[in-house]
């Protein structure tokens, strides 16, 4: 045994951290210790959850505010059933995310055991880019570099890696050193020549940017002016077209009226955007004209569209916008998009009445670059439709799988990432109730978190969605606590405010506290 042994669980920390990993989130357990013998001395911070859900949202939140990989250890059987649901989320919104866990050495001819599950791998499989089995040393080491290497060079999905318990307590020399070179696709030049040659021909070009796109908003918001195109984003893409643009739809592509929209451009690119179901609501997106999409995903772009290019949304944006080419594009009117706009923000008050308010004091009171975490809860239903944010990646929401409960482990984790950087956590009181434990974990690192937690008292968008369907309204009603005083028996801080402006007020408050602080508002509130 030479000096640089030690047994593999502590190497895979080891490895983890010379390959940039400075924050693991997870909870250990007898089946996963030996995960946890290395980390302190690797150097990485290990942040503990309350339940293995609150771990994966942390990775998920981490991962989104910092593009770095999140990391999550979990225990075998239920510590692996636990996090899928962050894992599902993941999947869903393109978050890196690696899970590492601990699994059974021997399952076919012994039963009974702890945490045993009839195939942990397959069962996670169902939730992430992939999921294998570490059977050597070497193929752990080969498998944490597969993924740091697929989040980099392709759409990042969360992967799973599960290890058996005794090889994670075997000696095993480290992890070799690496010198892989990744890059993304990139379109040849040939395909942004005949893009640039559509756009130039185009008198009215529309473009649709999603998450995908975010690294390239710069060279996006050069080819909007220059060209002088209407846009839209999807939710995910929001703050990649700037708030002032004056042809911006904004993230509207939902909206009744936004297929019409659509139609009437002679020429539309989706970039960075599976224009999917939670995207539109709608089976098509409404053109009539070429559609051109980019995306580094090929699945996205086998879907029979007339122009499809295969490439990193920044790397095609930038060359788009050094290949661009002279044209007559007059046709888009500004005060029309404007009455568009308003339109649209009419209806999403009117669907959701009494949000709104709050929403806009919320913008107003909190500083550039403020990173929102949301739940599924009408107050962000209204928020994403009508507020448009000052840069892209600052308003995390779990979009697609759907999930209650991420706001608060997500924002914590996000908080973590960004450090002295504005973050707060949006979310309704029956999400809360899913991961209001991790609460703790916010007061025991000092997060200056403000968690605005909007109460009506009930499942307000199922009861909505009842009486739409002509069903009597049933189940949407479930007992509250004292959300101020569970706030304050944590440790957190807590105020309910009376108007608007003590909204803001406290929203301010909670920037510089030593802290989490609950920010209590129900629809009364400044009534």
């Amino acid at each position: 045994m030479s000096d640089t042994q030690r047994p593999l669980g502590a190497q895979i920390s080891h490895m983890l951290h010379v390959r940039g990993v400075d924050t693991i989130f997870g909870i250990p357990g007898v089946h996963n210790v030996e995960m946890y013998r290395g980390i302190e001395e690797a150097g990485i911070t290990h942040v503990l959850a309350r339940h293995e859900q609150g771990a994966g949202f942390m990775a998920d939140g981490y991962a989104r505010a910092t593009g770095k990989p999140g990391v999550a250890y979990v225990i075998t059987g239920p510590g692996v059933c636990n996090i899928m649901t962050p894992m599902g989320q993941a999947y869903s919104d393109s978050v890196p995310m690696l899970v590492l866990s601990s699994c059974l050495d021997e399952t076919a001819s012994r039963k009974g055991q702890l945490h045993q599950m009839r195939d942990q791998e397959a069962a996670a499989a169902t939730v992430c880019d992939w999921s294998h089995t570490a059977r050597t040393t070497d193929a752990a080491y080969q498998l944490v570099d597969r993924a740091l290497l697929e989040f980099t060079i392709q759409r990042p999905r969360p992967k799973h890696i599960q290890v058996p318990i005794e090889l994670l307590g075997t000696m095993a020399d480290g992890a070799p050193k690496t010198s892989i070179i990744a890059t993304r696709p990139k379109c040849s030049d040939e395909s942004v020549a005949e893009a640039a040659r559509d756009l130039a021909l185009a008198r009215m070009p529309l473009f649709i940017f999603g998450g995908g796109a975010k690294d390239g908003f710069l060279a996006a918001r050069k080819i909007l002016a220059d060209n002088k195109a209407a846009s839209f984003t999807t939710y995910a893409g929001r703050g990649i077209v700037a708030e002032n643009d004056p042809l911006f739809y904004g993230s509207n592509l939902a909206k009744e009226g936004s297929a019409a929209i659509i139609a009437q451009a002679d020429c539309v690119f989706a970039i960075g955007t599976e224009l999917a179901e939670v995207d539109l609501w709608r089976d098509q997106l409404g053109h009539k004209s070429r559609l051109i999409r980019v995306d580094i995903d090929p699945s996205v772009l086998a879907d029979q569209q007339q122009t499809c290019i295969l490439s990193d949304a920044q790397y095609f944006l930038e060359a788009l916008e050094k290949a661009q080419l002279d044209g007559d594009r007059t046709g888009w009117s500004a005060s029309d998009v404007a009455t568009m706009k308003a339109i649209w923000r009419r209806d999403s008050d009117a669907a959701r009445p009494g949000i709104l308010p709050f929403i806009e004091a919320m913008k107003e009171a909190l500083p550039f670059q403020t990173m929102y975490y949301s739940d599924m809860t009408q107050f962000a239903y209204v928020a994403k439709e009508v507020v448009d944010m000052d840069s892209p990646s600052h308003w995390h929401h779990p979009f697609g799988f759907g999930t209650l409960g991420y706001a608060l482990p997500a924002a914590i984790g996000g908080k973590i990432g960004v450090g002295d950087q504005p973050v707060v956590a949006i979310m309704g009181d029956y999400g809360f109730h899913y991961t209001m434990q991790e609460l703790g974990v916010a007061v025991e690192l000092g997060l200056s978190i403000p968690i605005i937690l909007w109460d009506n008292g009930k499942l307000q968008e199922i009861e909505d969605s009842m009486v739409r369907s002509q069903i009597a309204p049933n189940a949407v009603i479930a007992q509250n606590p004292d959300f101020c005083a569970l706030a304050r028996a944590f440790g957190a801080g807590a105020v309910q405010p009376a108007t608007i402006d003590e909204f803001k007020q406290a929203l301010v408050d909670a920037l510089s506290a030593d802290g989490p602080t609950m920010i209590y508002l129900t629809p009364e509130c400044g009534g």
